[in-house]
C-alpha cells in the first residue's frame, strides 16, 4: 500500500462519526446495513450520514450495493486488512513479545468473519 492511500484511509477514520460508522459496519459483517439502519443506530441525520459515507467510500473503506429500494453499506474488509498490514508490516523490528499480542488479536478478528464460523472443523 502506498503511504498516500494509508493517509487517506486514516484521515477518513480520524472523525468520531465516521469511525462509529465503520465500527458499526464491521460488527454487521459482509452483509452490511441499510443507510436507514445506520442512521437509527447512530442517531444521525441522513444528510450527515451521507457525507460520512462519501468520505469513507472515497477512502475505499466502505462499499455499497443496491438491494431493491435500499442501498446497503458494508465495510471493505480487504481494505481494512490492507491498512492494518501496512501499519504492522515492520512491527517492532521483529520483537515477538511486542508483536505477538497484536498478531493474535488480528487472527481472532479474522476468524470471527470467516465464512466457516460456527462450523465444526
Amino acid at each position: 500500500m502506498e503511504s498516500s492511500l494509508a493517509i487517506r484511509r486514516l484521515s477518513a477514520l480520524a472523525h468520531e462519526g465516521r469511525l462509529a460508522v465503520v465500527r458499526l459496519l464491521i460488527k454487521a459483517g459482509p452483509d452490511g446495513l441499510s443507510a436507514g439502519e445506520v442512521a437509527r443506530a447512530l442517531q444521525v441525520t441522513p444528510n450527515t450520514l451521507s457525507a460520512q459515507f462519501t468520505v469513507l467510500a472515497n477512502a475505499g473503506l466502505v462499499v455499497s450495493r443496491r438491494d431493491g429500494r435500499s442501498i446497503l453499506y458494508a465495510a471493505d474488509f480487504d481494505a481494512m486488512s490492507g491498512l492494518l498490514v501496512y501499519l504492522m508490516e515492520d512491527c517492532c523490528q521483529g520483537r515477538r513479545e511486542v508483536c505477538a499480542p497484536l498478531a493474535e488479536a488480528a487472527i481472532r478478528a479474522a476468524a470471527c468473519c470467516s465464512p466457516d464460523e460456527g462450523e465444526p472443523s
